[in-house]
């Protein structure tokens, strides 16, 4: 693995992607969904922590999502497996269709 330099927060990386920040935050919640060390934990001070990204993980989420968008049957499926809140799934297909 390569020494990280810097890292992507994720609202960043969600403007960089064009996706809605709720969906990358729900991706990205479950560390198992990218490999490891992707997903980095940066601390703000004692009880402020929030998650960023490396460039391998912003290349393989953006990898992950292009794939999944290859068909409305395979995005509608991947939405179900990588988002738990039907909320945040109403949202995404919002913006997806709007």
């Amino acid at each position: 693995m390569a020494t990280v330099r810097h890292v992507f927060m994720l609202d960043y990386v969600a403007d960089m992607l064009g996706e809605h920040p709720d969906l990358i935050d729900a991706i990205v919640s479950n560390d198992d969904n990218l490999t490891y060390g992707s997903i980095i934990s940066v601390g703000f001070g004692p009880d402020d922590y929030r998650t960023a990204l490396t460039d391998d993980g912003v290349a393989e989420l953006r990898d992950m999502i292009a794939a999944a968008r290859q068909s409305p049957d395979e995005w509608d499926q991947f939405l179900e497996d990588f988002v738990d809140d039907p909320d945040v799934i109403k949202t995404v297909k919002a913006q997806t269709s709007g």
